[in-house]
């Protein structure tokens, strides 16, 4: 179960975190892995390992706020495997702030990366998907986007958009037989994560990682591979009933957090 096998798959910023786990299990599953990332060197080790594992991937250093270049990255992406099955929606980055101190420079950003970054992925494949006959879309949206997070005024505007952006192109495309599905995640232990800390509480890394991971009622973050796992699920031939939907996953945050 579960095998994307002669499936072409594109994992945007796949160099890292979440879309590094999400790349690699593709990977291991039999994806023709292509990975879209700004940071083209972390690209490469991600698609390094997938090969050295036995699976197929190739990195494209593109910055998904450029349509053009984004546009021609998917042609090239169409034109050498034949079609486009999947596209994983996971280049984003984070601000904290509260409205009052997040700028106008802040906002738009965020929302070069995490909203137009998204908008431009999908209008790039959808005609090709319509073309084939199919394909599936997952977008990475965020908790912030369903619950009040602190200090994360523009952050939870991009990830509330990735999440309504979903839902309209679910139903836009119900006919053309295009899956498009969302995932929120709550805090997620990557390498930001532990850069952030080491930046903002030096010489308190170890107390302040628990206090953040005990904001998640199971009692600890994510693990990126976890992410992967559910994004695997929903990406392959077996969630073929599932459109149109957001999956937490959370360890209980927004359910159970009160």
């Amino acid at each position: 179960m579960f095998r994307l096998d002669n499936k072409t798959a594109v994992i945007t910023g796949g160099g890292s975190g979440i879309g590094q786990a999400i790349a690699t299990t593709f990977g291991a599953q039999g994806a023709d892995v292509h990975i879209i990332e700004l940071n083209e060197e972390g690209g490469k080790s991600t698609a390094e390992a997938i090969v050295a594992a036995g699976g197929k991937a190739t990195v494209h250093g593109c910055n998904v706020a450029d349509q053009a270049a984004v546009i021609s990255v998917m042609e090239g992406i169409t034109k050498k495997a034949g079609r486009l099955d999947i596209l994983v929606n996971c280049a984003g980055i984070a601000h904290v702030g509260s409205l009052e101190n997040t700028t106008e420079q802040d906002i738009d950003r965020v929302y070069q990366v995490n909203v137009k970054g998204t908008y431009n992925c999908m209008y790039a494949v959808i005609n090709t998907m319509k073309a084939q006959g199919g394909g599936v879309i997952l977008n990475v949206a965020s908790i912030a986007a369903s619950v009040g997070i602190p200090d994360r005024f523009a952050y939870s505007m991009s990830k509330g958009a990735v999440l309504t952006m979903t839902l309209s192109v679910a139903k836009d495309y119900l006919g053309a037989n295009i899956r498009c599905n969302s995932i929120s995640p709550a805090r997620v232990h990557t390498p930001f994560v532990d850069g952030f800390i080491a930046k903002n509480y030096p010489g308190q890394e170890q107390e302040i990682f628990e206090k953040l991971s005990k904001t998640q009622p199971i009692g600890r973050m994510a693990k990126p591979v976890e992410i992967g796992n559910l994004a695997l699920y929903l990406c392959s031939d077996e969630a073929g009933f599932i459109t149109g939907t957001d999956y937490p996953i959370d360890g209980g945050f927004i359910r159970l957090n009160n």
